[in-house]
């Protein structure tokens, strides 16, 4: 297909970022607004060779799971990507997302995938965080809202339908003050301004409110005025603070706090476990649906009181002190030394003695622990970030030979990579649970119980080594195989490990010293063509390999 041209088609599957993807003659076309079901009328609007993407003109026949978006801003913005599609078939996209990167990826063929966990009660105003950045509009004014879909625009949004009912006021009080006062917005490509981002926290369950200010520098005028004005409107609000982030980086937060009001912190409680959360703590954003998630877990776990378990990637102690309730003894690591000392305090103040907390990379400390025989494990909990567990950390898991395995993942690509490969060395798929921890977007979390495989009813231990391991097709945490799927996925291209490599090396990743290097001096070796380094770029970004435009806003899994 050409530019310009006009075209009908209907749309088969959607994208993570809510784009429909539908093929007229085989060629594959993404076009944003559009759901599953579907049958549209379009124009295209760039076209590569296999793929393209296109304008909507018209819905010809539209889905029968199309609903009306309830945000007016549900398109430009880049916070929701399925608010046009009905909440039952949200929940049947995501679910079939983690089937088929388990099936493609991981080369499960018999899945036991398990219906996915959905909202109860309406699928909106369920986060109880918010980080939103602060602009100047067209017209000059201060603005505040949420970055258009893979840009840094700010599209203005006081109120949005997933976060509390109370934001809105906070913001309209913060831009009136600063309007009033003169202090400027960041302004991130001239690297000047005062107020970045607002970081506004709540604890539902005692209704308690943080709001935090982000700012490029070490101070911020008019404080007192500031915190009369937020207590006067909003008296929930119980801690009130600054965090200094004065680097021209992407990333939100920065590592200083300066406390203004009440305690620094505060105490949401699920089920019977109390957390201290602090700006710098994760904590899950929808708490109904994080209850569903831990339990799930200390399901999958099946402890009896005797064992000792390892949670990796604790941060604040949520999950392990869910654990420590039924174990014998848990020990958690986590690399954010707040986040530790938070899990310090809430196991405190939970009356939990059978918790320990350690600092550091998950994949430096675990292996150091067993290397000096001071780590054993009987069920080891993980739950890494979107790039899944590092190879070293696999590596020693295995060592370990717990008797079971809970996975909880935030992306299901690199959930499947790693389930391979624990299943190549003595585990079996148990149990797969989706939860639907973010309505209305396309993200899913994943529990998985892996069990040790037993042969002849006698449990063999599987030696495992990084030296066993094939090094070239895990660099930094990703396959080949993982980035090729995608690719193909995303984009209808075949690409090769060469192609891969050289991609990598332009990103400045590692990359084996002779790996796919031409084996006769005088060979020609093939070039990536332009449109298939996009795609392969586009899969470094998505695995978070390399910095773009859709890594610039901090994670909440």
């Amino acid at each position: 297909m050409e530019k310009n041209e006009i075209f009908r088609m209907r749309i088969e599957d959607m994208s993570e970022n809510g784009e429909g993807i539908g093929r007229v003659d085989g060629y594959t076309l993404f076009v944003k607004d559009t759901v599953i079901g579907d049958e549209i009328e379009g124009k295209v609007v760039k076209a590569k060779g296999t793929y393209g993407y296109g304008r909507l003109l018209r819905v010809l026949v539209p889905s029968a799971d199309r609903v009306e978006p309830r945000c007016p801003v549900a398109g430009p913005c880049g916070g929701c990507q399925l608010q046009s599609l009905s909440y039952e078939a949200q929940l049947a996209f995501k679910e079939r997302k983690v089937k088929n990167h388990l099936a493609r990826i991981g080369r499960f063929h018999e899945i036991p995938i398990e219906p996915i966990l959905g909202m109860d009660g309406e699928p909106f105003r369920y986060r109880n965080k918010a980080q939103i950045p602060f602009g100047r509009g067209k017209d000059g004014r201060i603005v505040t809202g949420f970055y258009a879909g893979r840009t840094h625009s700010v599209i203005e949004q006081e109120d949005c339908l997933l976060g509390g009912r109370q934001n809105g006021e906070i913001l309209r009080i913060l831009k009136d003050f600063m309007e009033e006062f003169g202090i400027e917005p960041y302004d991130e490509t001239a690297h000047r301004g005062l107020v970045r981002h607002a970081l506004i926290r709540e604890a539902l369950s005692a209704r308690e409110i943080m709001v935090c200010l982000v700012i490029n520098g070490k101070k911020l005028p008019k404080t007192d005025v500031l915190l009369k004005r937020l207590r006067a409107a909003c008296p929930e609000i119980t801690s009130i603070c600054l965090n200094v982030n004065q680097a021209r980086t992407n990333v939100i937060l920065g590592e200083r706090i300066i406390n203004l009001y009440g305690p620094g912190y505060i105490t949401d409680r699920i089920g019977d476990v109390s957390y201290r959360i602090s700006p710098l703590s994760f904590y899950q954003v929808n708490p109904a649906q994080t209850k569903k998630l831990y339990e799930t877990a200390l399901s999958f776990a099946g402890l009896t009181g005797e064992e000792t378990v390892w949670d990796l990637y604790c941060g604040t102690g949520t999950i392990s002190l869910f654990l420590a309730k039924q174990a014998k003894q848990v020990y958690g690591v986590e690399v954010v030394p707040a986040a530790v000392e938070n899990a310090k305090a809430n196991a405190g103040q939970n009356g939990i003695t059978n918790a320990e907390f350690y600092v550091g990379k998950a994949e430096e400390v675990l292996p150091e622990k067993y290397a000096s025989g001071k780590a054993r494990a009987d069920v080891i909990v993980v739950d890494p970030p979107r790039k899944g567990c590092d190879s070293s950390l696999l590596a020693v898991m295995v060592k370990m030979a717990p008797k079971r395995i809970v996975y909880v993942s935030c992306d299901s690509a690199t959930l499947a990579r790693d389930l391979k490969v624990l299943c190549e060395n003595g585990y079996e798929l148990k149990r797969v649970q989706p939860v639907d921890m973010f309505p209305q977007t396309g993200a899913v979390e994943t529990v998985v119980m892996l069990s040790k495989r037993e042969i002849d009813s006698q449990k063999v231990r599987v030696e495992f080594s990084l030296e066993d391991m094939d090094m070239s097709v895990f660099q930094k945490g990703v396959t080949c195989g993982e980035i090729k799927a995608y690719v193909l996925e995303k984009f209808g291209l075949k690409v090769s490990n060469l192609y891969i490599s050289q991609v990598k090396r332009k990103c400045g990743l590692e990359v084996g010293e002779n790996y796919n290097l031409a084996k006769s001096e005088n060979a020609k070796t093939p070039t990536c063509s332009p449109e298939k380094e996009r795609a392969i770029r586009a899969a470094l970004e998505h695995f978070g390999l390399v910095e773009g435009l859709d890594n610039r806003i901090q994670s909440d899994s």
